[in-house]
């Protein structure tokens, strides 16, 4: 029998990822859309095992007629608070209405169970909701990947190579944790298909230190790098602290500048322990070099 998944944000990158992964896994997926959503990204969902609803985030009776018959729901929604909070409260409630067991929230991100509040807003948001989930009777599974691994190919501070250099703030031999958008959705599906999943699954396709990435980019590159540290994680904390207020148009932004900042912060405070990567062994871990080498 085929078990049906219901998947929000199936419009953007790592939702995509997430219905792909779905589908090779056997499952048939709703995945639901905001009405109005554009012809060429619907265009795109339209594929065998697809069903594609159309729900205002707003329209719980909408939303708990989507989710019948579902065993899980799967969130891959990104925003601010209307769509981190309220929209995903929604959606809950009506998963609730209609009897759904498991509900897999947006979070996706390093692990802000361990990080204080008030140093990143958008992990803020997603601890608020996590809040609210733990009140209800529906069994969450929150997946925490640390950052994703393609931004390694942005000349992010940790690998910039543009100038051949590796930042790091506090310690060059702190590992931070990477999974690759692919790897995390293959990883999300077989957790949705799977009806035992605990609250809490910690993953990395790697975790890695300044000084072994600056070592894996001169053997991908067969060039020098740099190692600089950039400060302690205290200074980087108060330096988002003045970015923020010196720029509160960006509380209206998903990632401002600033928001930027919190999120390197994140990654040299807290650490994925234990890994669950072993949970699902059809899961191929990409190696930080494959990762580096497709630049």
């Amino acid at each position: 029998m085929t078990t049906t998944i219901l998947l929000a944000g199936a419009t953007g990158d790592l939702g995509g990822r997430i219905l792909k992964a779905l589908l090779e896994q056997g499952a048939d997926v709703r995945a639901l859309v905001r009405p109005g959503t554009d012809a060429d990204k619907l265009a795109k969902l339209d594929q065998p095992g697809v069903t594609i609803s159309q729900v205002a985030l707003t329209d719980v009776a909408g939303l708990t007629q989507a989710c019948e018959g579902v065993s899980c729901v799967v969130s891959a929604l990104q925003g601010l608070r209307d769509v981190i909070v309220d929209a995903q409260s929604a959606l809950l409630d009506a998963a609730l209405a209609a009897g759904v067991p498991r509900f897999i929230p947006s979070d996706f991100s390093s692990d802000y169970t361990q990080l204080p509040a008030g140093y990143n807003r958008n992990f803020d948001l997603r601890r608020e909701f996590s809040a609210h989930l733990d009140t209800t009777s529906m069994a969450g599974t929150s997946i925490l990947n640390g950052a994703f691994a393609e931004l390694l190919t942005y000349n992010m501070p940790f690998l910039d190579l543009k100038k051949n250099s590796v930042g790091y703030w506090e310690d060059a031999d702190w590992r931070v944790d990477f999974t690759t958008m692919d790897n995390t959705a293959a990883y999300t599906a077989a957790a949705a298909l799977d009806p035992s999943t605990p609250r809490i699954l910690r993953i990395a396709s790697f975790q890695i230190s300044a000084n072994e990435m600056a070592a894996a980019a001169e053997e991908v590159t067969s060039q020098k790098f740099a190692v600089i540290r950039m400060g302690s994680r205290d200074e980087l904390a108060a330096y988002n602290q003045r970015e923020r207020a010196a720029h509160p148009e960006g509380e209206t932004e998903v990632y401002p500048g600033w928001q930027r900042g919190q999120y390197m912060h994140s990654m040299f405070s807290v650490r994925n322990e234990p890994l669950d990567n072993d949970r699902y062994p059809a899961v191929a871990w990409t190696p930080v070099r494959d990762v580096i080498g497709k630049r």
